[in-house]
């Protein structure tokens, strides 16, 4: 039976990658910072599908907490075949010039910290076993910078940047690493960023039909169970209606 971690997946595409896996039999490991809903999809997943979940609480852009976690995982789920680094978020829509500070460290250290955080701590067992997955959920924001998104879509370039130094360096290894990059998906995304105004959220897909988390869990399920010899690099998904960052076709 083989062993995935999914980060930051107490909601979105983590929550739903989690769920198909499990529904597929694999053993779970579950990060995320909220606790209630965290243990909430552990019960879930034991329960519908009978399979082994581990749930880990902590806020991935503590370091040492971070590493010490996912270092020291119980031996039944040290072998993590599938590392899926999903914990991310935007924060604001703002002119660089009239950006906040505090919203482009917490963007930095949990879309790329995070990220580098947890594949420092599993990369090292891969290595050691000549097998594993890293999947990097990225975003077309790390295909083209758009207005206002400045430091969000930095972040996600360097996850694009991370992706490729990571698939060289562990390319002897026989270490497969991939990046799926979302279009506009319809999550708790854009009311995290907007600060909760879920009206304001709301206007970001009206108009079309977004993607669903559970199309991002699909593609990364695909990636995942490719025979040992084919590795899926770089996957870009978006809405029918929407053709990059800059065109999205709205019907109103």
């Amino acid at each position: 039976m083989k062993t995935i971690l999914i980060t930051g997946a107490t909601s979105g595409f983590g929550k739903a990658i989690a769920t198909l896996f499990a529904s597929n039999g694999w053993k779970i490991i579950i990060t995320g910072r909220r606790e209630e809903r965290l243990l909430n999809l552990q019960e879930a997943l034991r329960k519908k599908y009978g399979v082994e979940v581990l749930a880990l609480n902590f806020d991935i852009r503590n370091r040492d907490l971070t590493l010490n976690e996912l270092s020291n995982l119980p031996k039944e789920f040290a072998n993590v075949d599938v590392l899926v680094n999903n914990a991310g978020l935007a924060l604001g829509l703002s002119s660089i010039d009239e950006g906040d500070v505090d919203e482009w460290e917490q963007m930095i250290d949990t879309n790329v910290k995070g990220m580098l955080y947890a594949i420092r701590a599993i990369a090292p067992g891969m290595r050691a076993r000549k097998s594993g997955h890293i999947i990097n959920i990225g975003s077309t924001a790390g295909k083209e910078a758009y207005k206002n998104g400045n430091v969000y879509c930095a972040t996600k370039h360097a996850v694009e940047a991370i992706t490729k130094g990571t698939r060289a360096d562990l390319l002897p290894y026989n270490v497969k690493v991939t990046s799926v990059c979302p279009g506009m998906a319809e999550t708790e995304f854009s009311e995290v960023r907007f600060s909760g105004d879920t009206n304001r959220a709301k206007q970001v897909y009206q108009g079309f039909e977004p993607l669903r988390p559970e199309d991002i869990a699909e593609v990364v399920y695909f990636a995942a169970t490719r025979p040992a010899h084919v590795c899926l690099n770089d996957v870009i998904l978006t809405p029918t209606a929407q053709a990059n960052s800059f065109y999205t076709e709205r019907n109103n």
